[in-house]
């Protein structure tokens, strides 16, 4: 709370000067998709020296370039700055600096990268990993800590799953945690997978926390250098802000110094991680934003459920691959709807990861049991909402509750997600047609580091719900795909709406930021494969180029 208190009550106010353009800039030769019904495509656009847009227009009444100069867009397509509204910036550089697992195809692959990757580590250091999925092994079964110990029989090993909701460790990192595992009890909002009363080495959800307690704190010049890393990688990618979703206080105050120091080159929409201190200090001291508009923090982050992948989202029938289970409440819902009692009452925005379908009916039952009159505009959201019952999908619109959705994780998911819930409950799953035909608004965003950075896959996987090869035929559940248009508005105008931030960025008129991407080709005409092969030539933000591709 010490640290919130100084953080929101500190004197500094250095806006990102440094980011700011000197003069007035005019943007020519460009098709720019604005986003704005009133002049929908334009082919120029000014802005002045804080980098707000001032004029808009096409060839009809091209403006003179002033001292400034002009930005020749060459005719290149120009797109609001897109706006990825779930992921997880830390996680992300962090991922960046360990193993990375992803596309792993066996168990024997996984421990090929991380033999590469403990050359570079000094002797008896952990090793740490992200990204391994068991759903792309042959087996596709859950590794055990015995897979690890022939190859790394002293050195600590710890690898995270690719959604981030299991861990698995060799017997070294369960010994460093210096508790015994063995039994039958489970921590709360955990499993403990075990066989024969033996714990196998992998642990779903919280109870990862009880060995990654013994791993050494990341010290302060490798967090500074991992968010950095993560900042690059975004605006690389066309991002002009990043929906953070789940910060904890110490990282916002490491945030406040790079926005400090005019180092934030996009916009965060920090949410605070759930725990009771972060809850706390939002209602004793409202909602925080930085003077230089790249940061903010209105919201809290909460937890309901696992993933499917782990089978840890919670559901209301049996998973149809594994009789019995049901998934697991990572919060209780007793304190669930407490959390969300107390933060009604201190007027924050609210952000329920929810995946499965008891969980997203959990969440909604609580949102309406607490939406109050006159709360509209609350903006409540629920993050992923995988997996629907039909009969909840019109209550998004009802109660106005956002779905933060990731148009990717259907494309991961669809070789498998069959088998875990059957064909019948796949109706109401990844289901954006049928959310946004009920009414709700879309905030589309990737999760990163569970999947790619870059929003243009997650483009693709809204419009065609295709794999880059092109499979499925005509996509995986087709009627759930966007058009073009509107899988854009998911990445820029509702993502900006579902961060209160709609009427400063999120399209291209005058009065907003000068947040843009340019790009090598269309991406709302011609064959959506073109998605693929696009590339992001530069990335504006307040009408400053923050990334620019090697020519």
């Amino acid at each position: 709370m010490r640290l919130w208190l100084s953080l929101l009550t500190s004197s500094l106010a250095l806006a990102s000067a440094t980011l700011h353009a000197a003069t007035p800039t005019v943007l020519v030769n460009a098709r720019i998709h604005t986003l704005d019904p009133e002049r929908p495509v334009a082919t120029w656009m000014r802005w002045d020296d804080t980098g707000q847009i001032n004029a808009v227009g096409g060839d009809d009444d091209r403006p003179e370039v002033g001292v400034g100069g002009a930005i020749d867009a060459e005719g290149r397509t120009v797109i609001p700055g897109l706006i990825d509204a779930h992921g997880h910036l830390m996680g992300l550089g962090y991922s960046l600096t360990r193993a990375n697992l992803v596309g792993t195809t066996s168990k024997a692959d996984v421990i090929e990268r991380l033999q590469i990757a403990a050359r570079a580590l000094p002797e008896g250091a952990w090793l740490l990993g992200r990204g391994w999925d068991q759903n792309d092994w042959p087996e596709k079964e859950f590794p055990t800590a015995a897979d690890l110990d022939a190859a790394f029989p002293t050195r600590p090993v710890w690898l995270e799953r690719i959604d981030g909701h299991a861990s698995w460790g060799n017997s070294a990192a369960l010994a460093a945690a210096d508790r015994r595992f063995d039994g039958d009890w489970q921590p709360d909002g955990g499993r403990i997978e075990r066989r024969d009363g033996k714990a196998t080495g992998v642990f779903v959800d919280e109870a990862s926390k009880l060995v990654e307690a013994a791993i050494p704190p990341p010290s302060a010049e490798l967090q500074a250098a991992a968010f950095e890393r993560a900042l690059a990688e975004a605006v690389k990618h066309g991002l002009t802000g990043v929906h953070d979703a789940g910060v904890t206080l110490a990282e916002l105050a490491m945030y406040r110094r790079f926005a400090d120091a005019g180092k934030l080159p996009l916009r965060v929409t920090a949410m605070a991680d759930g725990d009771k201190e972060a809850l706390a200090a939002l209602c004793a001291m409202g909602p925080y934003r930085h003077p230089g508009g790249r940061l903010q923090m209105r919201t809290v982050k909460l937890y309901v459920d696992g993933a499917l992948g782990s089978r840890g989202a919670v559901l209301h029938a049996d998973y149809d691959d594994a009789p019995g289970n049901r998934g697991l409440f990572v919060t209780a819902p007793a304190v669930f709807d407490a959390i969300v009692d107390k933060a009604a009452g201190c007027g924050l925005q609210i952000a329920s990861h929810a995946i499965g379908d008891a969980g997203n009916t959990l969440v909604l039952d609580s949102y309406e049991k607490h939406l109050r009159a006159g709360d509209g505009n609350r903006r409540w959201r629920i993050e992923h909402a995988q997996l629907l019952r039909l009969d909840d999908v019109p209550r998004f619109s009802r109660l106005g509750v956002i779905a933060s959705m990731q148009p990717t994780h259907a494309t991961s998911d669809m070789p498998w997600a069959e088998a875990r819930v059957g064909a019948a409950r796949l109706r109401g799953a990844y289901a954006w047609r049928r959310l946004l035909d009920a009414g709700a608004r879309l905030a589309l965003g990737s999760d990163f580091p569970v999947e790619s950075v870059d929003p243009l896959l997650g483009l693709y996987a809204a419009i065609t719900r295709q794999d880059a090869a092109g499979k499925p035929p005509g996509g995986w559940l087709p009627e759930q795909r966007l058009r073009p248009d509107e899988a854009l508005r998911g990445f820029t105008l509702d993502a900006a709406y579902a961060g209160f931030a709609e009427h400063e960025v999120g399209s291209l008129v005058p009065g907003k930021r000068a947040d843009f991407v340019l790009l090598s080709d269309d991406v709302l005409e011609g064959e959506a494969l073109r998605l693929l092969k696009t590339r992001v030539l530069a990335t504006y933000v307040d009408g400053v180029a923050v990334y620019e591709a090697r020519q």
